[in-house]
Protein backbone atom coordinates (compact mmCIF):
# COMPACT_ATOMS: atom_id res chain seq x y z
CA UNK A 1 0.00 0.00 0.00
CA UNK A 2 1.32 3.61 -0.73
CA UNK A 3 -0.09 6.12 1.71
CA UNK A 4 0.02 10.42 0.62
CA UNK A 5 -0.57 12.30 3.30
CA UNK A 6 -1.72 15.82 2.86
CA UNK A 7 -4.44 18.58 3.36
CA UNK A 8 -5.03 19.95 -0.44
CA UNK A 9 -2.79 18.42 -3.36
CA UNK A 10 -4.70 15.83 -5.50
CA UNK A 11 -3.69 12.50 -4.52
CA UNK A 12 -1.90 10.22 -7.30
CA UNK A 13 -3.18 7.54 -9.14
CA UNK A 14 -2.73 4.22 -7.15
CA UNK A 15 -2.01 6.22 -3.99
CA UNK A 16 -4.06 5.76 -0.54
CA UNK A 17 -5.36 9.18 0.40
CA UNK A 18 -4.65 10.52 4.63
CA UNK A 19 -5.61 14.02 5.69
CA UNK A 20 -4.61 13.94 9.02
CA UNK A 21 -1.25 12.26 10.90
CA UNK A 22 -3.21 10.27 12.91
CA UNK A 23 -4.89 8.60 10.25
CA UNK A 24 -1.59 7.90 8.90
CA UNK A 25 -0.08 6.44 11.43
CA UNK A 26 -3.46 4.19 12.09
CA UNK A 27 -2.53 3.06 8.28
CA UNK A 28 0.98 2.28 9.38
CA UNK A 29 -0.11 0.56 12.28
CA UNK A 30 -2.21 -2.24 10.42
CA UNK A 31 -1.25 -2.36 6.99
CA UNK A 32 1.83 -2.93 4.97
CA UNK A 33 2.63 0.12 3.88
CA UNK A 34 6.03 0.11 1.10
CA UNK A 35 6.02 3.71 -0.07
CA UNK A 36 4.68 7.10 2.26
CA UNK A 37 4.73 10.57 0.84
CA UNK A 38 4.63 13.01 3.50
CA UNK A 39 3.59 17.01 3.21
CA UNK A 40 4.51 19.29 6.43
CA UNK A 41 2.00 21.66 6.83
CA UNK A 42 -1.48 20.23 6.95
CA UNK A 43 -3.50 23.53 8.36
CA UNK A 44 -3.89 23.17 11.75
CA UNK A 45 0.13 22.00 12.72
CA UNK A 46 -1.03 22.50 17.03
CA UNK A 47 -4.12 20.66 16.59
CA UNK A 48 -3.68 17.41 14.24
CA UNK A 49 0.14 17.86 14.10
CA UNK A 50 2.26 17.50 10.54
CA UNK A 51 3.51 15.43 8.64
CA UNK A 52 7.32 15.12 11.31
CA UNK A 53 4.74 13.68 14.22
CA UNK A 54 4.35 10.88 12.03
CA UNK A 55 7.88 10.42 11.61
CA UNK A 56 8.59 10.74 14.85
CA UNK A 57 6.21 7.91 15.62
CA UNK A 58 8.00 5.88 12.78
CA UNK A 59 11.21 6.40 14.94
CA UNK A 60 10.05 5.58 18.22
CA UNK A 61 8.67 2.62 17.16
CA UNK A 62 11.70 1.34 15.01
CA UNK A 63 13.82 1.78 18.20
CA UNK A 64 11.17 0.48 20.90
CA UNK A 65 9.16 -2.05 19.44
CA UNK A 66 11.38 -3.01 16.35
CA UNK A 67 8.57 -1.79 13.82
CA UNK A 68 9.76 -2.33 10.30
CA UNK A 69 9.31 1.32 7.96
CA UNK A 70 8.21 1.77 4.76
CA UNK A 71 11.08 0.96 2.25
CA UNK A 72 10.35 4.07 0.56
CA UNK A 73 9.48 7.17 2.56
CA UNK A 74 9.64 10.46 0.28
CA UNK A 75 8.54 14.62 1.33
CA UNK A 76 6.65 16.72 -1.20
CA UNK A 77 6.41 19.51 1.72
CA UNK A 78 7.11 23.49 -0.38
CA UNK A 79 8.38 24.11 3.54
CA UNK A 80 11.88 24.52 2.94
CA UNK A 81 12.69 24.89 6.56
CA UNK A 82 10.22 21.72 7.50
CA UNK A 83 11.67 19.93 4.37
CA UNK A 84 15.25 19.82 6.01
CA UNK A 85 13.92 18.37 9.23
CA UNK A 86 11.80 15.66 8.05
CA UNK A 87 14.34 14.57 5.70
CA UNK A 88 16.89 14.23 8.58
CA UNK A 89 14.49 12.35 10.56
CA UNK A 90 14.15 9.90 7.25
CA UNK A 91 17.81 9.21 7.51
CA UNK A 92 18.14 8.45 11.16
CA UNK A 93 15.05 6.11 10.72
CA UNK A 94 16.95 4.21 7.91
CA UNK A 95 19.98 4.46 10.22
CA UNK A 96 18.37 2.76 13.34
CA UNK A 97 16.26 0.41 10.85
CA UNK A 98 19.32 -0.99 9.30
CA UNK A 99 21.53 -1.06 12.75
CA UNK A 100 18.30 -3.80 13.77
CA UNK A 101 19.13 -6.01 10.97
Amino acid sequence: MKVYLDDCRPTPSGWTRTYTPQQTIDILRTHNVTALSLDHDLGDDEGIGTGYTVLLWIEEHVVIHGYEPPSIISIHSSNPSARSKMLAAIETIEMLANCRK
